[in-house]
């Protein structure tokens, strides 16, 4: 616990000058990071707050009870409620757990969706923003990690 925080270099200071001392960096990058992981933390509260719309049976009075419905997607809607609002948080705080969580729930929903796509059907629309969003994500963390160096 001697080392400071993972969400250090979020935050526009670097410890590692000769004096010891904490000299601020220059935020361009860093700014850009923290704002796109604060949408992208809106964007997985409100879809895991759907799939436990899902699970309540608040959206579509045409389908089954969950309860009566397929284990698989069971599995895949209780998956998916419980790590896309972890993500959320965790891509709020700007930890890098978040960022691991949310790069685990985005690549997992498009496995998922190739290989069982009955179960959860993604249009290619949706798979693009996913793709997208993944490698901005990597970009913008690489961005702001070299930035000022």
């Amino acid at each position: 616990m001697g080392r400071s925080g993972d969400s250090d270099a979020l935050r526009g200071v670097r410890s590692d000058d000769a004096s010891g001392g904490v000299e601020p960096v220059s935020t361009r990058w860093r700014t850009v990071l923290v704002w796109m992981l604060r949408i992208l933390s809106v964007l997985w509260l409100a879809k895991g707050l759907l799939a436990w719309g899902v699970i309540f049976g608040v959206w579509g009075d045409n389908q089954p009870p969950f309860e009566a419905r397929l284990l698989s997607f069971q599995a895949i809607t209780v998956y998916f409620a419980v790590i896309d609002l972890v993500a959320a948080v965790g891509l709020w705080l700007t930890s890098t757990w978040g960022g691991v969580l949310w790069l685990l729930a985005a690549i997992s929903q498009l496995l998922l969706a190739f290989f069982f796509p009955r179960l959860l059907p993604m249009t290619p629309w949706l798979t693009g923003g996913y793709v997208a969003a993944i490698l901005a994500y990597f970009l913008a963390t690489w961005a702001a990690e070299n930035e000022g160096s």
